[in-house]
């Protein structure tokens, strides 16, 4: 999140009366991310965070937030989407679509200890579960397609050798992505950025708990073991290597196994996932670092960890699973 278009402050509270939320007490920006210009909203009925949509379409908002109101009234500790005066999930602000969703409550553990990576493993589980069923689908616009387009763009960018495993890995996932297996995998809506910083937790009797997902603004359909991976190269690994940490990797899994138990095929496939995860984060890196756009608070985020990440889950010759 970041601030891409700034809003004056008389033009935000008329935009904002379409909203039984109350009036503007606080307003301030998000500095953190990198994809929409994000706000923190305090009014007299509560907190909450407006998100300007810089590259998402009007047609293409329905799906996350409708996304976010299901997984809501299923019990998901996810913000919910503010419906307008009109019912409409989302408005036009300074040309642009934006929506106002709730603030959850806590703060992001960045440095997880495995109890962490089990509640998380546990509520993902719990979060495919509960999208299963939701009527409107849209898919991972992140996925094969986009880094198909997307790979000869960053290439004059970098080294011979990033150019070569880049090209190779994309080539060795077209035919993953095309294989029977890969066909079986089970999947549906799925967060597909579920990192750190994503997450919030709160200290409650001496115990952190987890007080739920956010920034679903790259969701989509998707294999739910993709997912998985996803969280696990970012909750589980070594930063300063890229290795995964054995114990918050089981930790995580078997949370998660204990709600959404995984197939024989996902178990087959799962270096595979992982470094499915690690190529698509490595090359949207590469491509915010390189080809970046204009914002008030924009902080890109280095490419090179997720090229230590995705050499690591190609060659190292055992992975923690079960």
């Amino acid at each position: 999140m970041a601030v891409f278009t700034a809003v004056p402050e008389a033009q935000l509270a008329a935009w904002v009366q379409h909203y039984a939320i109350g009036k503007i007490i606080d307003f301030r920006g998000i500095a953190s991310g990198i994809e929409n210009s994000n706000f923190f909203l305090t009014t007299t009925t509560g907190k909450y965070v407006l998100t300007i949509f810089e590259k998402l379409d009007a047609h293409e908002l329905p799906f996350y937030l409708e996304l976010m109101r299901h997984l809501a009234a299923h019990h998901v500790p996810v913000p919910d989407p503010m419906r307008r005066d009109d019912g409409a999930l989302f408005g036009i602000l300074m040309d642009k679509p934006a929506a106002i969703v709730t603030r959850l409550e806590g703060s992001p553990r960045l440095t997880p200890q495995p109890m962490h990576c089990a509640e998380v493993g546990q509520m993902l589980a719990k979060m495919h579960v509960a999208g299963e069923d939701i009527l409107m689908r849209q898919p991972n616009l992140r996925s094969l397609s986009w880094w198909k387009d997307n790979v000869p763009a960053v290439l004059p960018y970098i080294t011979d050798a990033q150019q070569q495993l880049l090209v190779s890995e994309l080539a060795y996932h077209q035919i993953f992505f095309s294989s029977p297996d890969y066909a079986l995998l089970p999947g549906g809506p799925c967060h597909c950025d579920l990192f750190r910083d994503n997450v919030l937790f709160e200290s409650r009797d001496g115990r952190d708990t987890l007080c739920g997902f956010f920034d679903f603004y790259f969701a989509g359909c998707d294999k739910w073991l993709f997912d998985v991976a996803v969280t696990v190269n970012d909750w589980c690994i070594n930063l300063d290597t890229g290795r995964l940490d054995h114990a918050q990797t089981q930790a995580l899994l078997r949370a998660y196994h204990t709600v959404r138990p995984f197939t024989s095929t996902e178990a087959r496939h799962w270096r595979n996932m992982l470094r499915a995860g690690a190529l698509r984060f490595w090359l949207s890196r590469l491509y915010d670092f390189y080809l970046p756009r204009d914002a008030h608070l924009l902080k890109p985020h280095n490419p090179t960890h997720f090229e230590c990440v995705l050499r690591e889950r190609i060659g190292t010759s055992a992975l923690p699973w079960l």
